[in-house]
């Protein structure tokens, strides 16, 4: 299998003498297809409380208990990954030794980092699980921030919005 990358940054902004500054709102999105027509992808959010490096991994663990990612199918490359993510590659490495270590993926030397044959999709039943602490970390946010209900439901319904057409965009750009 093969994959390649579609990526929007929008991490930091460079001035005419190469000095960085910060965007208010730092994330960085990846777009993988794979050859069978699945898609994944990989969203950094730099202001977020939780390490990179623990997003990388629970996105691709989300992918592989949803069934986005197939036993067998390849990780992305250290490097690439991380020159599209605009991360250090010892990030990506810190991730992918996490999903090793919880038996999730395998490294093929030589080759790169694979989904463990051995590793099947999660019961709808967890997948529901997984999705509904997630949701409640939202909410809670939002309760935090006062963004009332509807506000909330609106921007929930924008970004569903945003990542199906990137993938559609992208997905047409094959």
């Amino acid at each position: 299998m093969t994959y390649q990358f579609t990526c929007q940054v929008r991490s930091r902004l460079t001035n005419a003498r190469g000095k960085f500054f910060p965007l208010t709102t730092p994330s960085s999105t990846v777009i993988l297809f794979y050859n069978s027509g699945r898609i994944m992808i990989f969203q950094i959010d730099f202001q977020a409380g939780k390490p990179v490096y623990l997003q990388l991994a629970d996105q691709v663990r989300y992918a592989a208990a949803s069934g986005k990612l197939q036993p067998g199918d390849p990780l992305p490359s250290l490097r690439p990954l991380a020159e599209e993510l605009r991360i250090n590659r010892n990030t990506i490495a810190k991730a992918y030794a996490e999903l090793e270590s919880q038996g999730l993926i395998e490294t093929l030397h030589g080759k790169g980092y694979f989904l463990k044959n051995n590793h099947a999709a999660l019961t709808q039943q967890t997948r529901q699980r997984l999705l509904v602490t997630e949701i409640d970390e939202a909410v809670v946010m939002a309760h935090h921030l006062r963004v009332d209900r509807d506000k909330f439901l609106a921007l929930v319904r924008e970004r569903l919005d945003y990542f199906q057409s990137k993938a559609s965009a992208a997905e047409g750009g094959k």
